[in-house]
């Protein structure tokens, strides 16, 4: 069985926990453990992506998107869209900088990752994660 659930919320910073709280919630309650430490690299990627979401979506009165699919006892698929055009990427970050570590964080623990583009209306950022049980 597939299930998938969705929210809009809008673009401020409690934003990304609220994401991260849904997406969790949701997990629950389709039957994965809410004390797996799985979870919490499942969510992971709505933090990064929703935040990024946040602090540079272009139009700060917009909402932005977060999805999760689940399969049964399988892979869940986490989507972050937004209205933006510029796509995140992977950069060297140095050892004294604060922040540019989340996608390298993602990249480590997804089983796949990227980017689709819509040119008129932003991109969705994806991320393929193992099952939490």
């Amino acid at each position: 069985m597939v299930r998938r659930n969705s929210l809009r919320p809008p673009r401020h910073p409690a934003s990304v926990g609220l994401a991260r709280r849904r997406v969790r919630d949701h997990l629950a309650d389709w039957g994965h453990r809410g004390d797996d430490p799985a979870l919490e690299d499942i969510v992971l990627p709505v933090s990064e992506s929703a935040t990024k979401a946040v602090r540079h979506g272009p139009l700060p009165e917009r909402e932005f998107e977060v999805a999760v699919t689940a399969l049964a006892d399988g892979p869940c698929f986490i989507e972050v869209s937004d209205e933006g055009l510029a796509e995140p990427r992977l950069r060297p970050v140095a050892d004294w900088e604060e922040t540019g570590r989340g996608l390298h964080l993602v990249e480590n623990i997804a089983a796949a990752w990227g980017v689709w583009s819509r040119r008129r209306y932003g991109k969705t950022v994806w991320a393929l994660m193992a099952a939490a049980t």
